[in-house]
């Protein structure tokens, strides 16, 4: 199995569950160094209150392939973020690849205007989902621009083209996530000077723990929550994404993708991976020709 990465190091910012593990596990498979960082450990939960932990994705990292560096960073705490690029610099003395994707909160409150909302709850994610991303960037990315080449991922739910024209049921989760749309924006104009890459990525109809808890699935039994929600049949698991950001950070034209919303369903076509059920579901064309227009569920075409 070639190792594409090897010799690279990547820092998955938010790598404790979700798509942040999925990233951080196949970036691991193609041979990275990956730190990972997040705030729930082995001895102390975040406000998740969920049981993955950052050492059990670094484990999942070394055993694909790669070497896993777990460090509890809470991203809103600058001197955290500060400590944690000034170790990399120190054992690595590089980074290559920068992904941010933390999120950790279970405040946002479904089906309510804004003047209805709890107004704590929803600055709170906003500072969760938005300021943890900047003051990620704002730390890491002298490190990784001293590299040629580098990449750097913002990850959001829902395409641009999507999020334009479709409300996401919550006025903060909506600002929140097209706040970082606008970061991926900004550091495109930012970084392309000193040669480096940035896009906005999405999974589709993400497979996380906390959605297979949700249905009362695991992996190995997913498609029997079909029976309760049919268009989750075009789900998908945390390591396609992951795969998706793999197969940028090994792309030696990866330019090509530079300031563009891109989607794991996409990017699939284009450079061939799969699912681990060795299919391509491409959820968000997916949720606009069929889900959307409330079409009977038919993943025909589609994965």
């Amino acid at each position: 199995m070639t190792q594409p990465l090897a010799g690279k190091v990547a820092l998955v910012a938010g790598g404790t569950r979700g798509a942040g593990r999925g990233i951080a596990v196949q970036l691991g498979a193609a041979g990275a160094t990956v730190y990972v960082t997040g705030r729930s450990t082995r001895s102390q939960k975040s406000e998740m209150n969920r049981p993955e932990t950052i050492e059990e994705t670094a484990e999942q990292v070394t055993a694909a392939g790669g070497r896993g560096i777990a460090v509890q960073v809470d991203h809103l705490v600058p001197e955290q973020v500060r400590d944690l690029v000034e170790r990399v610099d120190e054992e690595q003395g590089a980074l290559h690849v920068l992904v941010n994707d933390i999120w950790g909160t279970t405040a946002v409150e479904w089906q309510k205007p804004v003047w209805e909302s709890d107004l704590d709850k929803g600055l709170h994610t906003l500072r969760l989902a938005v300021d943890t991303h900047v003051i990620t960037s704002h730390f890491a990315l002298p490190l990784l621009l001293r590299s040629p080449g580098g990449l750097v991922v913002e990850v959001t739910d829902g395409t641009n083209e999507y999020n334009a024209v479709n409300y996401r049921n919550s006025f903060f989760y909506d600002l929140a996530k097209g706040a970082v749309s606008r970061i991926a924006f900004a550091l495109a104009h930012e970084v392309e000077p000193h040669g480096a890459t940035a896009v906005l990525l999405t999974p589709g109809w993400l497979r996380s723990e906390f959605m297979l808890g949700e249905f009362g699935v695991t992996e190995e039994n997913w498609r029997d929550a079909t029976k309760f929600q049919p268009h989750f049949a075009i789900s998908e698991s945390p390591a396609y994404v992951g795969r998706a950001v793999a197969a940028l950070a090994a792309d030696p034209d990866v330019s090509r993708w530079h300031g563009q919303s891109l989607s794991s369903g996409q990017l699939a076509q284009v450079y061939g991976f799969t699912d681990l059920d060795g299919s391509r579901p491409d959820a968000w064309r997916y949720m606009v020709e069929v889900q959307d227009p409330g079409k009977p569920a038919d993943t025909t075409g589609y994965r």
